[in-house]
């Protein structure tokens, strides 16, 4: 900005051009009436710096990410207690159409919706900060989950993410990418897969936790999956190792952990193929009963996480 003592004395050509005010002729607004305006103004201010405020985004708000808006609607708010508060809910109406379209669940599935179970319950995030998770499993191991996810919670076990699969359209690949934790998964026949009658995922009885951070060794491209950076098995965040308060939780309760013949870190199960649950306990000596109309098994191309 040009300070005053730059300005010529004489002012710019359109100062100089402009006619000089008669004071007996040219207009003077009213006294009164500047006064009125002045009255207003600081009113006039604030309601339009608390209509600003009401209209700006939060702090929560992450730019650019296409997720933050459809997670703060599929994701129930953090409940205010300090407790892990488990709340085990059928599926609704409105979450199993997302699973039918996405295709987490379809015709030949082996659980069914009255089988399943929508469990919300609060976790600790990677930042220390208490977020509210969803879990979809078999109503058979809900009691077992809840008491699993409670523990994590009491010990402050840090979770990246905590959603059911159709919030990443169905896609495996993009779930695990994300460092998310799920549970049940009918995965289409393209995507890592056991024959779909006898996988744990899609029965509704294995949970994947912070896959990133626990990874899982892919036999048809010879790589970690969905990434190789945590494949050295050292205790980190959200890192499971073998002997660990994760590993043990699963085990008191009588999961199985990476249950297939490759590293699979991220895997808990109650066993290969999918085993029904006894008074929401892992049974081992249980047998599962075959669907009515099983569909034609397809192998997997390697052993994977199922």
């Amino acid at each position: 900005m040009t300070s005053r003592s730059t300005v010529p004395a004489r002012g710019t050509d359109e100062q100089n051009l402009r006619p000089a005010r008669n004071p007996r002729t040219s207009p003077v607004r009213p006294v009164g009436r500047n006064r009125a305006l002045r009255r207003h103004a600081l009113p006039l201010t604030v309601i339009c710096l608390l209509l600003a405020s009401a209209c700006a985004p939060g702090p929560d708000a992450v730019e650019g990410d296409p997720r933050a808006a459809e997670s703060r609607t599929s994701t129930p708010t953090p409940s205010p207690s300090p407790t892990a508060n488990p709340v085990v809910k059928e599926i609704p109406a409105q979450q199993w159409q997302r699973m039918v379209e996405t295709g987490v669940w379809r015709k030949g599935c082996p659980a069914t919706r009255e089988q399943l179970r929508r469990v919300e319950i609060n976790y600790v995030d990677f930042e220390g900060e208490v977020q509210r998770g969803v879990l979809v499993v078999n109503a058979d191991i809900t009691e077992s989950v809840s008491r699993i996810f409670t523990r994590l919670f009491d010990e402050k076990f840090p979770i990246y993410r905590m959603q059911s699969v159709e919030t990443y359209e169905g896609d495996t690949k993009t779930s695990l990418s994300d460092n998310n934790t799920a549970g049940y998964n009918c995965r289409r026949l393209n995507q890592i897969n056991a024959p779909v009658t006898e996988s744990p995922h899609a029965n509704g009885r294995a949970i994947d936790i912070n896959p990133l951070r626990n990874p899982w060794m892919d036999l048809r491209c010879k790589c970690w999956s969905p990434s190789g950076q945590y494949a050295e098995r050292k205790p980190g965040k959200g890192v499971i190792v073998e002997g660990g308060h994760v590993w043990q939780t699963f085990i008191d309760e009588g999961w199985v952990w990476q249950n297939i013949k490759v590293p699979d870190y991220m895997h808990f199960d109650t066993g290969y193929p999918s085993i029904p649950v006894t008074g929401n306990r892992p049974s081992p000596t249980a047998s599962v009963a075959p669907p009515s109309t099983p569909p034609t098994p397809t192998p997997p191309a390697s052993p994977s996480p199922s």
